[in-house]
Parts: C-alpha cells; structure tokens; sequence
C-alpha cells in the first residue's frame, strides 16, 4: 500500500513538470518514461481497439488483441471484464486461461497504470478477475480494491449504488464493503429515485442498520412513486429484517390502496407474508388482499396455499370466503398437497376458530390422510395438528392415545426450547380434551405430576398488562379478600384463570381454600361444595385472544371457555373492550360485580328451563 501511494504522489509531482508539445525530443523521449507508459497511438485507434474488444465473441481474439496492440490499462480492464463474461456464458476453462501468457500480458498492462482506468471499467473489474479465478486476497484483486478505496470520496452517486450492490452480492468480507456503506450513510440525501432506494433497503439494507434507517426515512419520503412491485420488496426488506417500522408500513398501506389496477398475484402473497412477519394489521389492506387473493387461489401451488393460510392465523384475520375457498382447495387437492402442508392449513384454521361448512367431508379428508402417517410428523406438528383438532370438536380417540401416551411424551421430555414449551402446553389442553369433551374416552392420559397445576401464582407485577393490573386491583373490592378468594389460579387443564370464588345458594361468597378443588394439582382444602354452591371464575381476554375482523374469540380461547365451562365454572368474562374503557376503581368493582350476578343468572335461569323441559 506504501509503494502504491508513493507512486501515485510521484505522479502527480512530476505530472506538471513535464514538458509541453513544443519541448525538446530529448525531455520528451526519456528512458524512464519509455519504460513506464505504453507508446503513443495513432488518433483513433483506441476508440477502434475499444469496439473490437466489445464484439469479440471468443477469448481468443481478445487474447489476441492484447498481444498484437500495447494495449492502455483502460483497455486491459475492458479487455478482462470481456473475458469475464465470456467465460461464464462459454464455460470456459479459466484456470487454462490464467496460465495463457497474453493473459498475463493483460493483467501487467493493467498493473501498470492501474490509476487510469475509467471508474466504470474498475468497478467492473471487481466483479470480472475473481469470477476468473483470481484469488480474492491475491495482489491484482487487492490491487483493483485499493484503487476503489481511493477513489471512493469522487465516484458518482449512481457508481456507488452500483459497487454497494455488487460487493453486497458477493458477500466476500473485505475492507471495501463498510468503506462503501459508510459513503452511503453520509451521501443518502442525494439518493433520487424510487427504484434505487428499493434496491439498496432490499440488498445492502440488512449490512448496515444506519444506512436502512435513512433508507427509511427516503422511502417514506418517496413512497408515493412507488410502484406495486416496489412497494413489495420494501415491505419484503422490512419483514426480512425484522424491522418494524410502522410510519412506513402505514404509508405503503395507504399508497396500496391508491392503486386502482387489480394487484399481481406475487404482490398479494409476499405483502400478506411481509404484514403477517411484522405483525402488522391494516384493516382495509387485509380485506383487499383477502378480497383479490379468492378468486386467484386455484392458481396458486400448495405451498403458496399454506404460506397464505399461515399469514392470515398469524394476522388473526379470518375471511370467511377466502377460509371456505382454502377449504375447498384441500378437497379438491388432497393428493397434491403432502401431509404437512395438509396439517399446516389445519392449524391455521384452528387458530382462527373456522369451521368450513363442508366440515364433515373435509375433516373426513383429513382423518384419512392421518391414519397410520403420524409417525411421519414432527413431534411438534403432530401435537399442533392433535390440538387443532381438538379446538374445532374433532379429535378420535387414536390421535388422543397418540400423544397422550408416555411415548410420545419421552420425546418432549429433555427439550428446553420454546417450542417444546408450547408443546406440552398443548398436550395439558389435549388432555383436557379427552377428560371433558370426548365421552367414552378411556386413555391414555396425562399423569398427575405432569399437570403442572401450581396454585396460586404471584405475577410478575412488571410485565403485566394494563387489564391484568386494573382487574387485579378491582377483584378484593368485586369478591372479598385472601381468604375468600383465590388469585392467579393455574389449573391443570392447562388455563390460567385471575380469580375463583365460591358462593353458596344465597349467593354469598365461601372460603375458597376450605372445599376440595379438583382443578387443581394439588388442593388445599377436603370439604365437598355445600348443595347449591357454585364456583365462579372470573376470566380476562387481552386484545390477542380476539378476531381482529371484531369481538369473536379465537380457536384458543373458545377452547378454553368450553374446557372451564365443562370442568363447573361459571365464567365472568372480562373483554379488554369494555373494561378499560372504565376509568375509575369503583366503576371496575361494579362492573364485576355486575359480571359475577349475570354469570349466576344465567345458570339459575339454565337450571329453571331444565327443570321445565324435564
């Protein structure tokens, strides 16, 4: 590097030194400089040797070329990069090539007067000697490196896109690379063009978090010009990056629905990706996507099909038609689509609590495609796919033995990950299943200890939500106190519940602790409920347990709201809609306790239509 620079400064010194058209031969013609420049060209040639090298169809005439012409370094460098390409559309042998001594020629050419190739010309030869199978850490690539190194600060904005995307496509690590991206970073405000912006946040983006925070800022700025197709790779860049920025999905929401041409079909699947990634929901996007997406679904391969079907569980949206149009998609595919994506497609239906109306032909598929394949399942999937099932009332007792057996459950054991996690929460909600919502069930089932009932729980006041503190601080004053309540209750159908109270005939509320509690693991008290006594569990949903169409809950919750139901709770709901619209403590208490006596009016009057039918 020292010797590169030191040459270079002599140039420049000696450059106004030399002498003019009018001086003497002698200065003109000197040893030294004979030695160091090629010689001088007639007018016109080297526009001449430059179109010869363009056309040259074959490595051998533009081998040729270095050989009989004293070729300039510019001419070299446009002479290599021909090579180049002409090696990899012709599959050439490069490692012949390299050893060709005209070859050699070309590169000593080059080495010569590396500092007058044209930018376009260098920036080329970057990508060009490795594809020629020069080491990248060898002495002419760190060479032609070194040389773009110094000519960073004056390369033309549009140069710089262009050499931050190809070094970004190689992704060889190098010194280049965040030389480049830190230009960008001090040079983003004169980035004009959507299309520019769009490459840089799509491939160079995710290398430097600086720079994708100003492409941001230029990409909210341009987003009106945004095409549909732009506004696709920056929301794919986004969603691949993990990066949420929500003024600028806010501003591709809104410039989306300006577009009045029905959308590509990649668009719609890869910004329902993109939204689903980021979990971010627009109303009126999703119900354009979902509204264009139906009548293309025929067109679309299974795979497509899933990663559709996941985006909308994972967006809780649910389009009824779009579901119905997927579910007829199964039927009228079932062999195309292999056993996972089949399952894939069952989970996300289940998370969004959907029954197709053709349920009886479609379960029926599904049972079909399951029998005797379960072994063939992840573990994980095949405790999704039970669980599926048995949120939307259609498990057999096969697939119940299948995970509830002690099999099964030596195949989670030992795993720590957050999946695993999820897993044996799911098998609790199974085994709630087959206890409470499958009659003649006769096991396996979960043992005891595995239950994980743990009583009472002290949250973590920390990260509790908003609705979780104020019914906290509202429950004493709605139900009693320690004695008469019990708080934070983890029962062993695997439902957590914020309050359980026990009231006799009159309504009046019970020592929770003294009567047997058979939800729970491990119950304090013996007592059996006084006739008339009933067990009241009061039950939060958070705005994730709903629809975000509207007020429907999701597969999970209506689950559970059966499952407790079964077990002998009346249930006090508590929306998030309406509780935190109240503002003041003693509006929560009256709420809940209007709650509570609804929860008890609704039973006795269940129980009076009983007695009358009866």
């Amino acid at each position: 590097m020292a010797a590169h620079l030191v040459r270079r400064c002599c140039r420049r010194l000696l450059l106004p030194a030399l002498p003019g058209p009018g001086a003497g031969p002698a200065l003109r013609t000197g040893p030294a400089r004979a030695a160091e420049e090629p010689r001088a060209r007639p007018v016109g040639e080297e526009p001449q040797l430059r179109e010869l090298i363009r056309a040259a169809g074959s490595a051998q005439e533009l081998l040729q070329l270095g050989r009989g012409n004293a070729l300039s370094s510019n001419l070299a460098a446009l002479a290599l990069a021909r090579l180049a390409r002409l090696s990899t559309e012709q599959r050439l042998d490069t490692e012949s090539l390299r050893g060709d001594p005209r070859f050699q020629q070309l590169l000593g050419a080059l080495d010569a007067q590396i500092s007058q190739v044209w930018n376009s010309s260098l920036l080329q030869l970057l990508r060009a000697l490795p594809s020629l199978g020069l080491a990248r850490g060898g002495r002419q690539v760190r060479s032609v490196e070194q040389e773009v190194l110094w000519r960073l600060r004056r390369l033309p904005l549009r140069q710089l896109v262009q050499l931050a995307e190809q070094l970004a496509g190689q992704g060889a690590p190098g010194p280049l690379l965040p030389e480049v991206l830190r230009k960008l970073e001090l040079r983003w405000t004169e980035l004009e063009g959507a299309r520019t912006v769009v490459t840089l946040m799509a491939k160079v983006g995710h290398l430097s978090p600086a720079l994708m925070e100003r492409l941001e800022d230029k990409a909210l700025e341009l987003a009106e010009q945004f095409d549909p197709d732009e506004l696709r790779r920056v929301a794919l860049a986004l969603a691949l990056q993990q990066r949420r920025c929500v003024p600028l999905l806010r501003a591709l929401s809104y410039h989306l629905l300006q577009k009045p041409a029905e959308l590509p079909l990649p668009v719609l699947t890869d910004l329902l990706f993109a939204f689903s990634k980021l979990n971010f929901q627009q109303p009126q996007v999703l119900h354009r996507l979902a509204l264009e997406l139906q009548p293309q679904l025929g067109s679309l391969s299974p795979a497509q099909v899933l990663r559709c079907a996941r985006s909308f569980g994972s967006l809780r949206w649910l389009s009824r038609p779009l579901a119905e149009a997927m579910a007829q998609y199964c039927l009228d595919n079932s062999q195309s689509l292999t056993l996972t994506q089949l399952c894939g497609i069952l989970v996300s239906f289940a998370r969004l609590n959907f029954q197709p109306s053709s349920s009886e032909e479609f379960f029926s598929m599904i049972h079909e495609r399951l029998q005797g394949q379960e072994q063939q399942l992840d573990v994980h999937l095949l405790a999704d796919v039970v669980w599926s099932l048995c949120v939307l009332q259609r498990p057999r007792a096969a697939h119940l033995r299948q995970v509830l057996c002690p099999e099964f459950q030596a195949r989670l054991r030992g795993d720590s990950s957050p999946r695993a996690q999820s897993s044996w929460l799911k098998l609790l909600h199974i085994n709630a299943a087959a206890r409470l919502e499958v009659p003649g069930y006769e096991g396996p089932l979960l043992p005891p200890e595995l239950l994980g009932g743990h009583g009472d729980r002290d949250e973590d006041k920390d990260k509790a939500t908003p609705l979780q503190r104020w019914l906290r601080e509202a429950l004493p004053g709605a139900l009693g106190g320690p004695d008469l309540v019990r708080y934070n209750v983890s029962t062993v159908y695997g439902w957590d519940i914020d309050a359980e109270a026990v009231l006799d005939s009159d309504n009046k509320p019970l020592p929770v602790r003294d009567y047997s509690a058979p939800h729970l693991s491990h119950s304090e008290g013996t007592k059996p409920l006084p006739p008339g006594a009933r067990r009241v569990a009061v039950l939060r949903w958070e705005l994730p347990q709903f629809s975000s169409r509207g007020r429907e809950l999701l597969g999970r919750g209506s689950m559970a709201r059966r499952h407790l139901r079964a077990a002998g709770f009346l249930l006090a709901e508590v929306p998030h809609y309406e509780f935190l619209e109240l503002k003041l403590e003693r509006q929560r208490v009256a709420y809940l306790k209007d709650k509570v006596a609804k929860a008890l009016a609704s039973d006795t009057a269940g129980d009076t239509a009983g007695d009358a039918a009866t």
